[in-house]
């Protein structure tokens, strides 16, 4: 995947969001990373009145969701604040799917590449190149 410069990479799961910066040159992807802030849950506690099930999750599951919701709005504020012009998704397919739920239009039509991959705790060398050949 070629990044324009000043891409703006986020790579989450259901508990950890990190974000990094492109910084190469067309066609190189050379990323830096960049302090995410503590991120607010957003539907805390929603559903733990029911019992476990496929339709009621359990307490884990909410929590991931309640992140990747959290992370969804984080990115829709920077969108809408002008802080990202271009911008690559990586999570793992759950945490993707519900990121996809609370995007707003603006943030969507600032997306050039999403990819499906639970990568957030590897080394940034191994990111980068995973973006570099998708």
């Amino acid at each position: 995947m070629i990044l324009p410069p000043g891409t703006t990479v986020a790579v989450a799961d259901g508990a950890t969001l990190r974000l990094f910066r492109n910084k190469g040159v067309k066609p190189g992807v050379h990323l830096v990373e960049i302090t995410p802030p503590a991120l607010e849950l957003t539907n805390s506690g929603s559903g733990t009145r029911h019992h476990t099930g496929s339709a009621n999750p359990d307490a884990r599951r909410l929590s991931e969701d309640d992140f990747a919701a959290s992370t969804a709005a984080f990115l829709n504020k920077l969108s809408m604040d002008g802080k990202v012009e271009y911008l690559v998704v990586v999570a793992d397919p759950r945490t993707l799917g519900e990121m996809r739920k609370h995007r707003h239009p603006d943030l969507s039509g600032k997306i050039i590449g999403e990819l499906a991959k639970d990568i957030s705790r590897r080394p940034l060398e191994d990111i980068a190149s995973l973006i570099a050949h998708a």
